[in-house]
């Protein structure tokens, strides 16, 4: 009954902060940067008054013609503040579209085109740097958030608006408007509705209940744009935990703030926790207290795994494992523990959440689906998204008779339901083999590799990139020794991590990736 109860409670973006200060007033709010939207909270804040700074933002928007059922983009440098503005819009009944600040200034233009005249929050470190000048004729009007300029209207000058009530939308309204992750081309925008977001929020909470019984301390290091990041505030913020959200990923920083504050969970990307393998060997124990580690993006290797779980004390700590995507939320699960094996298979993500998620692999070619014979991966959910903004017959391409909706990755199901993810459809490399579960084989025998991606080189071979711990040349009888057992590969080639093309969640854009290669190794004409 508990279970069902907090499963039930919802996201409800408008008014999640007020409610969650109405039970948990005093609880508290960590942050290891400051906002530009709401400098007055600090880096720590009473949840009461992030509520209220919500409320004063949605007056302030008010103010400025935001209405119900209207468009906010907020593309801005770097912040929370992205998401207590996702908040504030929400909570006049307006549909905040969150764009990634990592995104280039053309591409963020193109989606608020096709957004259709909207509200634009930004700043003016943006306007100068990133957006093209004819922004200001496709936008309704634009808000900074930092900064003057004459053709826009400051959130500093609205400040002491009229509180406004808070506005409710009917659930199949769109909500939230999120974009794709990018690595194929062109991000496209993803709508959310109440409805939706709360189908993904269900299970989730419905998987945290047990395993956290008491009060934890989380930790977030989650894109502030992306759906996720929703249901892991709703899920933290509704049950009275302590939250620190972290905008910075580097080791040294994280490592100081966790010797400090002593989270029990932590929610990263995969990328970052690869990163944060390093604080397994701090003589602080910043990883001492962690009871569970929460990864959503991506199947991570299982060397991080191992090396994470080794470094918490805690007992019957786990390494929980989500895989999903943008448009339909989480699919499956999986948790891992300490008594996981050496040679446990990276490659299998979980199964589906039982009565919630269903998943289904369908062959390619006709031929029974297997390990050598990877089918497509379909998910149904209740958490998919209504469309993608302005490209229905794209959106309607991917879904099929009965609402299966296809991944773009490529798989199989073992005889126990269990799902394998092997490869994205774009990446697969004829005649190779999983070229996620060669990565994870070399992660795992190189504890020099920081990174390892394996894409089709210019002449159509894998070809290993490889990234290293101080960028130290690799030790070419040790990847001998460590790629002996792989399909054959060219010889790696050794970049710098901050080289490689990366989403807002820190994935790899491998298209991007292959073009790069393809022009370092191109002849000079």
């Amino acid at each position: 009954m508990l279970l069902q109860r907090i499963a039930n409670r919802g996201i409800r973006l408008g008014t999640l902060l007020e409610r969650a200060a109405s039970r948990h007033p005093s609880n508290v709010l960590i942050l290891d940067h400051d906002l530009d939207a709401a400098p007055q909270l600090g880096r720590r804040a009473t949840i009461a008054e992030v509520a209220d700074a919500v409320d004063d933002l949605a007056s302030r928007l008010w103010a400025a013609g935001v209405r119900p059922g209207g468009r906010v983009v907020i593309y801005k440098s770097d912040a929370f503040d992205i998401t207590l503005l996702a908040c504030s819009a929400a909570r006049i009944g307006a549909v905040p579209v969150l764009l990634s600040p990592q995104l280039d200034g053309a591409t963020a233009a193109e989606l608020v085109r096709r957004t259709e005249r909207p509200f634009l929050v930004t700043d003016r470190s943006k306007l100068d740097e990133e957006l093209p000048e004819g922004i200001f004729g496709i936008t309704e009007r634009v808000l900074l958030t930092a900064g003057v300029h004459e053709q826009a209207t400051a959130l500093a000058d609205l400040a002491g608006a009229r509180r406004i009530p808070a506005v409710t939308m009917p659930v199949d309204h769109p909500t939230l408007i999120t974009h794709t992750s990018g690595t194929t081309g062109t991000p496209k925008l993803a709508v959310h509705t109440g409805r939706s977001l709360q189908a993904r929020y269900r299970p989730q909470a419905a998987a945290v209940l047990p395993v956290l019984p008491g009060r934890e301390t989380i930790a977030l290091h989650v894109s502030f744009v992306h759906s996720r990041l929703f249901t892991a505030l709703a899920i933290s913020l509704l049950r009275g935990f302590p939250i620190l959200v972290l905008r910075e990923s580097d080791p040294k920083h994280v490592g100081d703030l966790f010797a400090q504050l002593r989270p029990g969970v932590l929610e990263a990307h995969p990328n970052s926790f690869m990163e944060w393998e390093e604080l397994a060997e701090d003589p602080r124990g910043p990883l001492a207290n962690v009871k569970l580690f929460s990864s959503t993006f991506d199947a991570i290797h299982p060397r991080t795994v191992r090396t994470l779980l080794g470094a918490t004390r805690r007992r019957g700590a786990l390494f929980g494992q989500l895989y999903g995507q943008s448009e339909v939320g989480p699919a499956v699960v999986r948790a891992f523990s300490r008594r996981r094996g050496e040679d446990d298979d990276g490659r299998c993500v979980g199964i589906p959440f039982p009565g919630m998620t269903d998943v289904r692999v369908v062959s390619r070619d006709g031929n029974p689906v297997s390990p050598d014979n990877p089918g497509y991966i379909e998910v149904r959910s209740d958490g998919r998204i209504v469309t993608y903004l302005g490209e229905q017959e794209r959106y309607d391409s991917q879904v099929s008779d009965g609402g299966w909706w296809r991944m773009g990755d490529v798989g199989y199901r073992t005889k126990w339901g269990c799902v394998h993810l092997l490869d994205r459809e774009v990446d697969l490399i004829e005649g190779f083999g999983s070229t996620l579960a060669a990565e994870d084989t070399l992660f795992g025998k190189l504890e020099e590799l920081t990174e390892v991606i394996v894409i089709p080189g210019p002449d159509g071979r894998a070809t290993p990139i490889v990234c290293t711990k101080d960028d130290k040349p690799l030790d070419a009888i040790r990847w001998q020794r460590a790629a002996a057992g792989l399909s054959p590969m060219a010889d790696p080639v050794h970049m710098r991590l901050e080289e490689l093309p990366q989403t807002a969640t820190s994935k790899i854009k491998r298209l991007e990736l292959v073009r790069l290669i393809a022009a370092r190794t191109a002849p000079l004409a």
